[in-house]
């Protein structure tokens, strides 16, 4: 039986939130996708994406706030400023992927075009999924929110 209670104290501490009010909206992540596909000025993004200015400005400050994106001059030209994702923005990779997939599945129900692949196989990216410590897939069935102090300590490697 599910201690509600406890399971709500356990969710309080849930860094989901967090992460939502970093990133922010639709329009950050549509930010963050052409981020990952090449994009690197203001208007790159202003015109790629047909977002308003004052949005797009309003969202690049928001990410770069938050360290996912850093302002650096452009060696082209420094009079212009490149917008390049962090190591955390770079970490945000997956997530985008695992909505991506979702959004094919559940919304579109069909395959987005372009479709990511493996550079070197050249063969689609296999789909996003919950992995154990030892990497077998899971599913929700197999999954618990416990308190990180009950997590027992891994065995040693021999």
């Amino acid at each position: 039986m599910l201690d509600l209670e406890r399971h709500r104290e356990l969710l309080r501490q849930c860094s989901i939130a967090a992460a939502l009010e970093a990133v922010g909206e639709r329009w950050s992540f549509l930010i963050l996708r052409g981020a990952f596909n090449g994009l690197h000025h203001f208007e790159e993004f202003q015109t790629t994406l047909g977002i308003a200015r004052n949005i797009l400005s309003n969202r690049l400050v928001r990410l770069v706030e938050n360290e996912i994106m850093e302002r650096v001059p452009d060696p082209s030209d420094r009079r212009k400023v490149s917008y390049r994702l962090t190591e955390k923005g770079q970490d945000l990779l997956p997530v985008l992927l695992s909505l991506r997939q979702w959004g094919e599945r559940w919304v579109s129900g069909k395959p987005s075009n372009p479709v990511l692949v493996d550079r070197y196989s050249r063969q689609p990216i296999a789909a996003m999924c919950v992995r154990s410590s030892d990497g077998r897939a899971l599913n929700l069935d197999e999954l618990e929110w416990i308190d990180r102090a009950e997590v027992p300590a891994k065995p040693e490697s021999k």
